[in-house]
């Protein structure tokens, strides 16, 4: 009933920038919370980065805090996670998810995930 699929993945060298995108359909995009996760190889799929329904609340892990940045363009049904000042630690599987009811960092409360796209950064 709601896809979503995610876009912008790639290689970069430390210290460069990604943007990632993430397209909504199949239902109302304002609906829901929306969130990044990651997962490395071998690691548990861990939290990233979140933004409220109306764009007004945003929240990330303390590792990305001043690198990367979340936002939405709820016209365009779409998400987007900045991603600056980028390290080897940062490579992982990214994942775009939709949270119907309450705003959280937690993996098991979104209801919707995407595909993934793979971030890779070389050293």
């Amino acid at each position: 009933q709601v896809q979503l699929v995610e876009s912008g993945g790639g290689l970069v060298q430390a210290g460069g920038s990604l943007r990632l995108s993430c397209a909504v359909s199949g239902r109302t995009f304002t609906n829901y919370h929306m969130g990044w996760f990651r997962q490395a190889p071998g690691k548990e799929r861990e939290f990233v980065a979140v933004i409220s329904r109306s764009g007004g609340s945003r929240d990330y892990t303390d590792s990305v805090k001043g690198r990367f940045t979340i936002f939405r363009v709820n016209a365009k049904n779409t998400v987007y996670l900045q991603m600056n000042s980028l390290k080897p630690e940062d490579t992982a599987v990214y994942y775009c998810a939709a949270a119907l009811g309450a705003y959280t960092v937690r993996m098991n409360e979104y209801d919707y995930w995407g595909q993934g796209t793979q971030v890779t950064v070389s050293s």
